[in-house]
C-alpha cells in the first residue's frame, strides 16, 4: 500500500459527513475485522509514521481504497509504566527511611563509658604502699564508685627514711610500678592519674628538715615524669585529713554511704548509721567520727560532701602516737633511767631478747628530740635487755601519755586536746588490727579478753614467741614480733585511758583489716574525694547502624523519594498539557 495524499487537520475542521461515514462503514465492516486488523498492522507498522508524534489508528475502504486514521492517548500507553515505577520507588522510599529510623532509635543501646583508673602511693613513715583504684566513669551523684584492683608494698622503708639520698628511691619504686602497668589497659595508661600522699614520717622530716623533705619529694617528681602516667603531684596531706580519709574509707567499705537496691541501682541507705574510725600509723594516730550533736562541736569538725551528703566529722591526729615514735620514747624513757648504756632492761620485750641500737634510731627523731642525753652520740650503741614483765610494761607505757593537760575538763582525754565523747560503733584498721591479730584476736572481743591475752603475750620469751608468732601471722619479722607486748599495751592506754572506752564500750571497736578485697587505709578515702573533682563522663550510645552508614543511606533514600515525587509531577503536568493539544487525524488515499 502506497500513500497517495497525507491530509492534516484539526478534528474542529473535519467534515461531519466524514465522521457519519466512518461510523457508518465502521457498523457494516464489523465482518471485516480480522481483514481490516492486517490493514491497521500494515499502516501502523509503516516507518512513515516513526517521526509522527502520536500513535494512529487507521480503518481502510477496499471499495474506495480511502483509509481514515484519528489519534489514540497514546500518551497514557507510554507513561502508565514510568508512572506506577516512580510510585513504588516513592512508597518504598519513605517505607525505608521511616524503618531505619525506628530500628535507629529503639535499637540503640546504652554502654557505660568503661572505667578509668587511680592510683595512690601512701608514703607512711614506715613503708610505702601502691594502691590501684577503679571505677564506673560516669559516677555516682559526682562521686565514683571506686574499688580496690591491686595492692603493692614497696620494699624498704618509708620516703622519710631517704633523706640524705633521694635518689635512691627509684629502684624500690620501679618493682611495683612494673607490676601496676600490667594491670591498667595501655591504652589508658596517659588518663590514669597518680597521687602521693605522705603522712606523718614526712610532716616530721618536714618540721624537722624541710629542705630534706622538699629534695624528697621533687626526686618523687622527677621519677614520675618518666612514668606513662598522669603524675598529680606528691603532697604531705595534714592529720586532719588522714584522720577523715580513713574515716571514709571505713564508711564507704561497710555500705554506709551507698547500697544496692533490688533494681542494682545505687541509692543511699536508709537511717543507716556512720561508724567512728581508729587508725594507727608509724608516727601518728587519728580517731575520726560524727559527734552526737555535730553542730555543738562545729568549730572542731570538718564538712564532707560524698555521693549528694554532707557530713560533719570530728577527727584529730596525735602527732608522735603512731606505734614507731611511740615505742622510741619509751627506749628513750629506759635510756634515761638506766644508769648506763651497756645494758638497758625493757620490761615490754620478751624474755632473753637482746638487741643493739643506736642512738639515732630512737632519740635522732622529732618525738625524742627533748628526750636525748646531754652525752648523746648519734652512732654509739645501746644495749636493750627484755625482761617480760607485763606490770612493768604497762606502768612505763602509761609514761607516754599526758594526762594532766586536760586539768579534769570533760570532753578531754589527753594532751589538752578537745573531744567529743565517743559515740557508736568504730573500726580500728592498721596498726590496731596487726597487734590484736599477733594476740590471736580478731573482730570484736571483750575488754576481759583483750587484758588476758595482752598479759599472756607479754610473759612469753622470746623463744616462745619465736616459736608461737609464725605459725599465727603470715610474715615473721623481727622488729615487729619483739614489739607486740609494748603495741598492746599502748593500744589499752589510747583506746581506754585516751579515748575513754570502757568495758561495756570496748566491745563496739571493731578489728579489721580489709573489707573484701579492698584495705581499710586512708588512700581509698583521698581517692572517692578526689574522684569529686574528675569530670565524669557520660554515657555512650551503640546503635545498629554506623553514624556514617545511616546518614548516607538517609540521604540516599531522601533523595530517591524527592526524585521521584518530582518526576510524578512532571508527568501530571505532561498529561494534563497534553489533554489541551488539539488532536491531529491523518487521512490516507492508498494510490
Amino acid at each position: 500500500m502506497r500513500t497517495q495524499n497525507i491530509h492534516l487537520s484539526t478534528s474542529s475542521e473535519i467534515n461531519g459527513n466524514v465522521f457519519a461515514s466512518l461510523r457508518s462503514l465502521l457498523k457494516k465492516s464489523a465482518s471485516l475485522v480480522d481483514t481490516n486488523l492486517a490493514s491497521l498492522a500494515e499502516a501502523l507498522s509503516c516507518t512513515q509514521w516513526s517521526s509522527l508524534p502520536q500513535v494512529w489508528l487507521c480503518q481502510c475502504c477496499r471499495s474506495t481504497g480511502e483509509c481514515w486514521c484519528f489519534p489514540l492517548c497514546h500518551f497514557r500507553m507510554l507513561t502508565r509504566t514510568p508512572s506506577v515505577v516512580a510510585q513504588v520507588f516513592l512508597l518504598l522510599s519513605i517505607v525505608l527511611v521511616i524503618a531505619i529510623a525506628v530500628i535507629q532509635i529503639n535499637q540503640q543501646q546504652i554502654l557505660s563509658p568503661g572505667l578509668k583508673y587511680g592510683i595512690v602511693l601512701d608514703a607512711g613513715s614506715s613503708r610505702t604502699t601502691v594502691y590501684v583504684y577503679e571505677w564506673p566513669a560516669e559516677k555516682e551523684n559526682n562521686t565514683g564508685v571506686v574499688s580496690q584492683t591491686f595492692k603493692c608494698n614497696v620494699k624498704g622503708p618509708g620516703i622519710s627514711s631517704y633523706e640524705s639520698s633521694p635518689g635512691a628511691l627509684a629502684k624500690p619504686l620501679d618493682d611495683c610500678l612494673n607490676k601496676v602497668k600490667e594491670r591498667i589497659p595501655v591504652h589508658l595508661h596517659k588518663n590514669t592519674s597518680v597521687y602521693l600522699g605522705a603522712t606523718a614520717g614526712m610532716r616530721l622530716l618536714r618540721l624537722q628538715n624541710e629542705s630534706a623533705a622538699n629534695e624528697v619529694l621533687a626526686s618523687i617528681h622527677n621519677y614520675f615524669r618518666a612514668q606513662p602516667f598522669e603524675f598529680r603531684g606528691a603532697q604531705i596531706i595534714t592529720g586532719p585529713e588522714e584522720g577523715v580519709y580513713g574515716w571514709i574509707t571505713a564508711n564507704y567499705l561497710m555500705g554506709n554511704f551507698l547500697e544496692r537496691n533490688l533494681w542494682r541501682t545505687w541509692v543511699h541507705p536508709y537511717r543507716k548509721e556512720t561508724m567512728g574510725a581508729l587508725d594507727l600509723g608509724g608516727a601518728s594516730t587519728q580517731i575520726s567520727f560524727i559527734p552526737e550533736d555535730p553542730e555543738e562541736h562545729f568549730n572542731s569538725t570538718l564538712q564532707v560532701k560524698l555521693y549528694g551528703y554532707n557530713y560533719n566529722v570530728y577527727t584529730h591526729s596525735y602527732q608522735c602516737y603512731g606505734r614507731d615514735e611511740a615505742e622510741k620514747r619509751l627506749l628513750a624513757f629506759l635510756l634515761q633511767k638506766s644508769n648506763t648504756s651497756a645494758s638497758v632492761d625493757n620490761p615490754c620485750y620478751p624474755q632473753n631478747y637482746n638487741t643493739a641500737l643506736t642512738m639515732k634510731y630512737f632519740l635522732g627523731s622529732l618525738c625524742t628530740q627533748s628526750l636525748r642525753p646531754a652525752n648523746y652520740y648519734p652512732n654509739q650503741i645501746v644495749n636493750f635487755h627484755g625482761t617480760g614483765d607485763p606490770g612493768l610494761c604497762q606502768e612505763t607505757v602509761s609514761l607516754l601519755f599526758n594526762f594532766t593537760a586536760c586539768r579534769d575538763r570533760e570532753e578531754c582525754p589527753f594532751m589538752g586536746i578537745h573531744q567529743p565523747k565517743a559515740k557508736g560503733s568504730f573500726v580500728a584498721f592498721s596498726g590496731f588490727y596487726y597487734t590484736i591479730n599477733a594476740l590471736n584476736l580478731s573482730g570484736h572481743f571483750s575488754l576481759d579478753d583483750f587484758n588476758s591475752s595482752m598479759w599472756f603475750f607479754c610473759s612469753q620469751s622470746w623463744a616462745q614467741v619465736s616459736v608461737l608468732l609464725p605459725f599465727m601471722l603470715p610474715k615473721f619479722e623481727e622488729i615487729y614480733a619483739r614489739s607486740y607486748c609494748f603495741s598492746a599495751n599502748f593500744i589499752y592506754y589510747l583506746l581506754v585511758h585516751g579515748y575513754n572506752f570502757n568495758a561495756e564500750t570496748w566491745p563496739q571497736i571493731h578489728f579489721q583489716k580489709e573489707v573484701g578485697n579492698s584495705s581499710i587505709a586512708w588512700s581509698l578515702g583521698y581517692m572517692l574525694s578526689l574522684t569529686n573533682m574528675i569530670p565524669a563522663e557520660g554515657k555512650l550510645i551503640q546503635l545498629p547502624l554506623k553514624p556514617s552508614l545511616f546518614a548516607g543511606l538517609l540521604i540516599f533514600l531522601t533523595a530517591t523519594a524527592l526524585l521521584c515525587l518530582l518526576f510524578l509531577v512532571y508527568l501530571c503536568i505532561v498529561s494534563h498539557h497534553r489533554k489541551n493539544i488539539p488532536r491531529v487525524e491523518h487521512i490516507f488515499i492508498p494510490e
